[in-house]
Formats: structure tokens, C-alpha cells, sequence
């Protein structure tokens, strides 16, 4: 029997492990937290942070694993990729990940290689990076976050000069390397962010998932609050999306799996890429892609991390499907969740990870969602009067 390590047990990560366990793997399991509930689906079980590549490699070596997945896990994925080439495994090349997972080192790679990217300086001190942004360093819009956090933890957008202390402390807070990106904001051309996950294989990629961001601006108007599909852009500025996303995979010399990206396309029509990390993206992004596309999303990555290059085609997306981060404007202990009939004639699934009593906090970042809901519409104007009356349709109940 085959075994696979995966990286991370989190709620949203135990999909992985039933997965590899489905097609017939061992599963080793790796996470840092006593109390995850990936070990009680994994075969085995070490308690070991995924950010600590010599443990992993270690842990790796004496299981004699075959495969190796930071399923959903920006942390992790460089130490899957250190591991993957250290011992011969498939995988992609660990310097191209590391690029990838850090947004300083991202920025450069885009300069160097020809792709849109906006004026960015990374900091390792707090005072230098105030003394920039208030000495006219930037031209406003700017905004600032953490080099290696993902989920728009630890990220502020400023319009003027006033916060910036703010701004920039609540970047170095999130940051594990302890290093700061402070970089131009690009306005885009369209309504919505684009969003989703990209699949690659031999190269080539073969799925594009990609998605309208959608976000609350009651909450944290940088995290997003869903997804839907399909995407909001003309056929020219998809069809640059395409070539920039196939392009970048091309010179990273990216082999097999998932990629979660953020974008923008400008009035100019240019494609800017903000974000792009070497995984399976969070929020359930693959569960949404699964019903869009009608495939498993996770077994491909499973079987990327084998090696296995044979995928079935993938069949044209079906409209119009969305998502919506169950969230709380407010702290406080959670009661429920009413949906409104009007909605809930639309939702196909709901994943709700509190229970009555839970403690709930604010929604500035993805990790602080309730659960998330997936909806079902009939057509593109039912979908969007839905999508932008929501804050009335969902109740939450928060003591």
C-alpha cells in the first residue's frame, strides 16, 4: 500500500485525507495543533508543525512515503515541496514554491519576467516602512500585508496618510518571518475580484476554476465573503487571464496540482497578478469547482501528488453556482443561523462549523467564518439580486 503525508488536519483539510484514504493510500498525518480533527480520519498521526521542513523530512523519510500534499495550506507548501524533492518525490521545484509563498520574492519574479506588477518594497522594520509611506515614497492608494500570510490576514488597504502606524503594525502582527510588503493597489476594470484555483498537468493547465470574489463591506472589505460563476469579464480579458496564468506556470516550471490565484485586469486591459499560491484554495473552493465542473477536485490533487498525469477532460463549467462565508459583524457567543425562505430555496449544501454556544468573532479574516453555504441558481439575475441582498436574507444570532 502507497503512503501519503499530509500536511495540515484542519476541519477544511480532512477532505484530503478521506480522499487519499478512498483511493487506497496510507495516510500520515502531520499538524501542530493537539486537537485537530484531521487525526482522527488519518491512518497516523504526528503531532509536528508543517512549517519545520526538517521534522517534516525526517517524518517523511522514516515512513517511506510516496506522495506528499499541503492540501489548502500556504504555510506548508513549501515544506511539501522541500521534502517532495528532497526524496525524489513528484512534486514541483521547491524554489519556484518559495516564490510563490512569499510576496516579496513573488513581486521580484514578476518584474524579472515580464509580467504587470505593482511598485512594492518589503520591510523587516516597522519605523522604516512608516517613514516611507508618510515621506511620499507610495502614491496612495497603497496597500500593506505580510509577505507570507494568506486568507487577507494581517492586510490593509489606505487611501490617505492617516492609520499607517496601525496598518503597518497589524502587517508585521500576522507575519511568521517577521516581514512586511507595502505595494501600489491596482483598480480593476470589472466588478469583482477574480479569484478560484487553476489545475496543472504536465505543465499544461487544464482546469480554470476561476471565480467572481465577492466581500462584505460591513465586515472586512478585503476578505472575502464568497465566490460565483461564472466569471464577470469580457472574452478578451479571460483570454489574457489565461495566457498571463499559463505563462507564469510556464517560467515557474510548475509540473502538477492546484493553484489558488487572485487577479486583476485593469481599464488598460492589463492583467495583473496579486496572489498565487501552490495549493488547493480555501473557503472549500474545491467543493464549489467539484459541483461547477462536476469532477473530484481533491482526488486530482491527490493524484497529481502520485504522479498521475492521466486526468479525465474536463467538461465545460455549469452557471450559476455561488458560495457565501457564513460570518459575525460582531464578537460574542453564537446562537444560530436563520435563512430567509427567499435564499433558502437556492442553497444545495450548508457546512456549518459552530454550534450554539461557540464563542464568534469579528469577520476580519477567513479563518473567523461560521460556515459556508452553497447556492444553486436558475439564471444569472437571480443569482445576482440574491448575491447582493444577502446581509438581509441570513440572520445571524450572535449573544
Amino acid at each position: 500500500m502507497k503512503k501519503i503525508l499530509l500536511l495540515g488536519g484542519s476541519a477544511q483539510q480532512v477532505v484530503a485525507i478521506e480522499t487519499a484514504k478512498r483511493l487506497g493510500l496510507y495516510t500520515v498525518l502531520c499538524d501542530y495543533l493537539p486537537d485537530n480533527p484531521g487525526q482522527f480520519a488519518a491512518d497516523k498521526f504526528y503531532q509536528a508543525s508543517t512549517t519545520d521542513k526538517e521534522l517534516i523530512l525526517r517524518i517523511a523519510h522514516d515512513e517511506k512515503i510516496d506522495a506528499i500534499v499541503a492540501y489548502a495550506s500556504d504555510p506548508a507548501a513549501p515544506t511539501a515541496a522541500y521534502v517532495a524533492e528532497k526524496l525524489e518525490l513528484p512534486g514541483n521545484p521547491y524554489q519556484s514554491v518559495e516564490i510563490l509563498c512569499n510576496k516579496d520574492k513573488f513581486r521580484k519574479f514578476l518584474s524579472e519576467n515580464g509580467f504587470n506588477t505593482p511598485t512594492a518594497r518589503g520591510y523587516s522594520e516597522l519605523e522604516n516602512a512608516v517613514a516611507d509611506i508618510t515621506g511620499g515614497v507610495f502614491r496612495l492608494p497603497i496597500i500593506i500585508k505580510p509577505v507570507d500570510s494568506s486568507g487577507s490576514k494581517g492586510v490593509t488597504v489606505l487611501h490617505d496618510a492617516t492609520n499607517v502606524l496601525e496598518a503597518v503594525e497589524f502587517a508585521f502582527s500576522f507575519t511568521r518571518c517577521k516581514r512586511i510588503v507595502v505595494e501600489e493597489f491596482i483598480v480593476k476594470d470589472h466588478p469583482y475580484l477574480i479569484g478560484g484555483d487553476i489545475h496543472v498537468c504536465d505543465g499544461k493547465v487544464v482546469l480554470w476554476g476561476l471565480l467572481n470574489c465577492h466581500r462584505d463591506p460591513k465586515a472586512n472589505p478585503l476578505v472575502p465573503v464568497g465566490k460565483s460563476f461564472p466569471l464577470e469579464l469580457s472574452s478578451n480579458q479571460e483570454e489574457a487571464v489565461h495566457q498571463t496564468l499559463q505563462d507564469l506556470v510556464s517560467k515557474l516550471h510548475i509540473q502538477n496540482g492546484a493553484m489558488n490565484v487572485e487577479l486583476v485586469v485593469d481599464a488598460a486591459g492589463r492583467v495583473w497578478p496579486i496572489d498565487v499560491g501552490p495549493r488547493n484554495g480555501g473557503n472549500m473552493i474545491p467543493d464549489l469547482l467539484g459541483l461547477i465542473f462536476n469532477i473530484d477536485v481533491v482526488e486530482m490533487t491527490i493524484r497529481g501528488a502520485l504522479g498521475d498525469t492521466n486526468l479525465p477532460p474536463i467538461p465545460e463549467g455549469t452557471p450559476y453556482y455561488a458560495t457565501h462565508n457564513l460570518h459575525s459583524t460582531i464578537n460574542g457567543t453564537y446562537k444560530g443561523i436563520t435563512f430567509a425562505p427567499e435564499i433558502d430555496q437556492y442553497i444545495v449544501r450548508k457546512a456549518l462549523y459552530k454550534k450554539e454556544g461557540d464563542a464568534v468573532e469579528f469577520f476580519d479574516n477567513a479563518a473567523k467564518a461560521l460556515g459556508i453555504v452553497f447556492l444553486k441558481f436558475p439564471d444569472k439575475g437571480t443569482m445576482n439580486k440574491i448575491l447582493e441582498d444577502l446581509n438581509s436574507l441570513i440572520s445571524v444570532s450572535i449573544a
